[in-house]
């Protein structure tokens, strides 16, 4: 990523009175930057604090100590919309979910079309090289002043699971009740002939053990993380979305940096993201096996099943995304080029 500077660096001692972005010393400025995200201090459980930790280490390692991070998991700076206000108006860094984004660039929606990627190749290649998201960047900092720095991977891409049957194809949703996270997701279950209901994530799991929902959908890791295996039974592989959060900082902040404090930074960024991908990847089929040993079956559908589910799902939810959120149609053209999917401009 290449960042403009817009004001010069005698600036950063006024800047960084602001927030907690604070300077020591005299010879050597040390600035101290908070990082807040979701979810619990645990990197067994919480993919996300393991990519905050690496990128602590690996930024004051880089800068010489010149940056320095203060790590807040479990929402303690605020929950998403208030730490994206947050990063809008002081100088911070902020882990955020479709929940933050969304309500700044909804057009960040288009990235989670269902079934848009095969794999995680696919994906990464899709946020590294393609031209939607370098516009997404361009637009969420246009409007807000928020650098876009990296897409954290935190866990996998969705699965299915219920407690009623085992899900082979789109037939066997039919009159199903399942979680829904957002409406997006309502959309995607009628148009498999389930009904959705937006239930908290702190609800999911009382809402499946009493019966209000009968199935969710999560990666691996969600579902082991809420312990969902104790009231699910079926788990189906189907690659529905890839789960993603969004590290997001304040442009000004970053702007005051020099060149090489800036590339220094950004060095970091992207070996911990690089980290964060190995790690993901190679806890898939572990996490997949615990569930399979705590008693889940696993469904893995073939590849006739799976274009079954694209039918059904995709259209739903490219309507959704124009009728419902107004989203541009050249913000979905742009995705599906990206993705290699332009024959569902034709559909």
């Amino acid at each position: 990523m290449t960042v403009t500077p817009r004001f010069p660096l005698t600036a950063l001692a006024s800047a960084c009175l602001l927030g907690s972005m604070t300077l020591v010393g005299t010879a050597q400025a040390a600035t101290t930057v908070d990082l807040g995200y979701n979810g619990a201090p645990d990197p067994e459980k919480n993919a996300v604090h393991v990519f905050a930790t690496n990128l602590k280490t690996l930024v004051e390692e880089k800068t010489d100590g010149e940056i320095e991070l203060n790590l807040y998991p479990n929402s303690q700076l605020g929950e998403e919309q208030e730490r994206m206000e947050q990063t809008m108006n002081s100088p911070s860094l902020n882990i955020a979910s479709f929940a933050g984004m969304s309500p700044l660039v909804p057009e960040i929606f288009v990235s989670a079309i269902p079934f848009l990627f095969d794999d995680f190749g696919d994906a990464r290649e899709f946020f590294d090289e393609g031209e939607y998201w370098q516009e997404l960047e361009a637009a969420l900092h246009e409007r807000t002043g928020i650098e876009m720095l990296a897409v954290v991977e935190e866990g996998g891409f969705l699965a299915f699971t219920n407690d009623e049957r085992p899900i082979h194809s789109p037939d066997d949703f039919e009159g199903l009740r399942f979680r829904a996270m957002d409406p997006s997701q309502v959309a995607l279950y009628e148009s498999f002939g389930a009904s959705g209901t937006p239930i908290p994530w702190t609800e999911v799991y009382t809402a499946l053990r009493s019966g209000v929902a009968d199935g969710q959908m999560n990666p691996p890791m969600y579902i082991i993380m809420g312990s969902l295996y104790e009231v699910q039974d079926h788990l189906t592989l189907a690659n529905i979305q890839y789960s993603d959060q969004f590290l997001v900082g304040n442009g000004d902040m970053i702007d005051s940096w020099d060149e090489d404090l800036r590339a220094a930074f950004m060095e970091a960024v992207d070996e911990a993201t690089e980290m964060a991908r190995e790690h993901n990847e190679e806890r898939v089929d572990e996490r997949i096996a615990y569930l399979e040993e705590e008693g889940m079956e696993i469904v893995r559908p073939d590849e006739a099943d799976l274009e079954a589910f694209r039918e059904a799902g995709q259209p739903a939810y490219l309507e959704w995304l124009t009728e419902e959120q107004g989203i541009d149609q050249r913000w979905i053209e742009m995705a599906l080029e990206d993705a290699g999917m332009t024959h569902l401009l034709d559909d």
